[in-house]
C-alpha cells in the first residue's frame, strides 16, 4: 500500500513539474549591452523586450549574463532576457536561463533584426538557418538545434556593398524611426500571441501584417 501511496504522490508530482514548465516562456530579444548601441538597427530586439515590459508595467534588472525582467499573463509566467554577452555570444544567456529557469525550448522566442526584410516587417518562423546573423548562429551551436521559434524584424538593407557590419550598428534615421515605432508595438503583440494563442496561430495573423 505504501509503495502504491508513493507511486502516486510521484507521479502527481511530476505532471504538475510537466504543468509548470508548459506555462513557462523564455523571450530573448537580442542586442548589444552599452549605451552607444542603444538606438543601434542590431538593437530591435531590445526595443521590443522594453515594449513589452513597458507594457506590463515590469522594469528590467541587471542579473547573470543578462538584464532581466518577468511579468504573468493569464496563468502564463514570462521571462525576459536581454543578453549582455554581446550578440555573438547570445547563446550562452538564452541557454543558460532555459535551464535555470526550466523553460522547453518550445516555449523559447528568439527576437532578433533581419536585413533581408523591408523595414518594419516581421516574420515569425519555428525553425531555420541562422541566416547569417551571429547571435542566431551562437544560440543554434550552444542549444545543439535550430528549432526554436525566432521573431525577425525587419531593419531593411540601403547600405553599399560590404557596408552592412556598419549599417546594422548604425543608428535609425529620423524617417525609419516613424515606421518602427507602430511596428514595434505590433512585435510585441505577436510575441503575447505566441504565449497565449500558439507559434501556428501567431504566424497566420502576423506574418501578412
Amino acid at each position: 500500500m505504501a509503495l502504491v501511496v508513493w507511486s502516486r504522490m510521484f507521479k502527481t508530482a511530476n505532471e504538475k513539474q510537466l504543468t509548470n514548465s508548459l506555462n513557462r516562456f523564455l523571450i530573448a530579444g537580442l542586442g548589444n549591452p552599452g549605451s552607444e548601441y542603444e538606438n543601434t538597427r542590431h538593437n530591435i530586439g531590445f526595443l521590443i523586450l522594453d515594449e513589452l515590459a513597458r507594457a506590463a508595467g515590469e522594469k528590467f534588472s541587471s542579473s547573470r549574463l543578462a538584464f532581466r525582467s518577468s511579468f504573468s499573463i493569464k496563468g502564463k509566467k514570462v521571462l525576459l532576457i536581454k543578453p549582455v554577452t554581446f550578440m555573438n555570444l547570445s547563446g550562452k544567456a538564452v541557454n543558460y536561463y532555459l535551464q535555470k529557469e526550466k523553460i522547453q525550448v518550445k516555449n523559447l522566442l528568439v527576437i532578433a533584426d533581419d536585413v533581408a526584410l523591408p523595414i518594419g516587417k516581421i516574420r515569425i518562423k519555428p525553425k531555420g538557418s541562422d541566416g547569417g546573423h551571429n547571435g542566431l548562429a551562437n544560440i543554434q551551436q550552444m542549444l545543439g538545434t535550430n528549432e526554436y521559434a525566432r521573431l525577425r524584424f525587419g531593419i531593411g538593407n540601403v547600405y553599399p556593398k560590404g557596408a552592412q557590419s556598419d549599417y546594422v550598428l548604425g543608428e535609425w534615421t529620423d524617417e525609419e524611426k516613424k515606421i518602427i515605432l507602430s511596428r514595434i508595438e505590433l512585435a510585441a503583440e505577436a510575441v503575447k500571441s505566441f504565449i497565449l494563442s500558439g507559434l501556428e496561430k501567431t504566424m497566420n495573423q502576423y506574418n501578412s501584417k
